[in-house]
């Protein structure tokens, strides 16, 4: 006699707001924009986003991704990612008559223009990100060696040996964990009280956004699942979120998996405005938006 085993409908929370925030959105469009006007191939200096579906589908298109300036001949166009690039960079591109798109990201943009502005003004610059993340190299690149500081986690705050520490000022890397990233400033502020911060925050609305949407899944669920490309060096924040919160006892990073369905629309509003976060429940693991 055969006993079926009858199982528990399988309940999917899926959080909102996700997917990508608007200036990835936008540089993804920049890409396939620069297809159309010059054809393939269009280079694309590093992956102009963290997914794999959306690389290779580019790629498929003639887009051509590449770590360097150098892997990119002098008669086609080169894109620089979301993330920005060291001002070396385009000198270099400008040096060998490239034509180029800077597809930087423009909060990331705006971290750019604080440092420069606070460099202007004597302060040496203290940046909080990870190191040999891109968009920090494109960051710290915008300054002499040496006029910017990394610290990654407040032990660094303490060891860190600065000019002057009443002329000093700080950015962040625009995708950190939020939760990290506030104890970090604390301890900067707590060492160096003349430290002076950004006007308004770095961290974009975007990832903060997100953020609180995994905790708030977390907090109701025993797992938690993000689904994105796996760095070898870097955790996403949005792990550290879910880890972060009980009662979930397992967060687990998958691949990206081209689940297209599971994408949002973005606009520049989503980018710029905080948003609550909700919960879309699908049953039997059927998924809704």
């Amino acid at each position: 006699m055969t006993t079926q085993t009858t199982r528990s409908p399988l309940v999917l929370y899926l959080a909102a707001p996700r997917g990508f925030c608007a200036g990835v959105d936008r540089a993804i469009k920049i890409v396939e924009m620069a297809l159309e006007k010059w054809g393939a191939p269009v280079y694309v200096r590093h992956e102009i986003v963290h997914n794999k579906f959306v690389v290779d589908g580019l790629r498929d298109k003639g887009a051509v991704f590449v770590e360097e300036l150098e892997e990119c001949p002098d008669d086609r166009p080169v894109i620089f990612s979301a993330h920005g690039v060291p001002k070396a960079v385009p000198a270099a591109a400008d040096a060998r008559n490239m034509v180029y798109v800077d597809a930087t990201c423009p909060l990331v943009s705006k971290v750019h223009i604080e440092a420069e502005r606070h460099a202007e003004a004597g302060l040496q610059m203290i940046m909080i990100g990870h190191k040999g993340h891109p968009e920090t190299v494109g960051t710290m690149g915008q300054l002499p060696e040496g006029e910017v500081l990394l610290v990654e986690t407040v032990e660094d705050v303490a060891h860190v040996d600065v000019r002057d520490p009443e002329r000093l000022a700080f950015v962040t890397q625009t995708t950190l964990s939020v939760d990290d990233t506030r104890d970090i400033v604390a301890a900067l502020n707590a060492r160096f009280p003349a430290i002076v911060g950004p006007h308004k925050e770095d961290i974009c609305y975007a990832t903060t956004n997100r953020q609180e949407a995994v905790k708030a899944c977390a907090a109701i669920t025993p797992h938690s699942i993000c689904c994105r490309r796996a760095h070898p060096r870097f955790l996403s924040p949005l792990m550290r979120a879910m880890r972060s919160n009980r009662p979930c006892a397992r967060a687990a990073l998958l691949p990206c998996l081209g689940l297209r369905s599971l994408q949002q629309p973005t606009s520049p509003q989503s980018a710029s405005v905080p948003r609550s976060p909700q919960l879309c429940v699908s049953r039997n693991a059927k998924f809704t938006t």
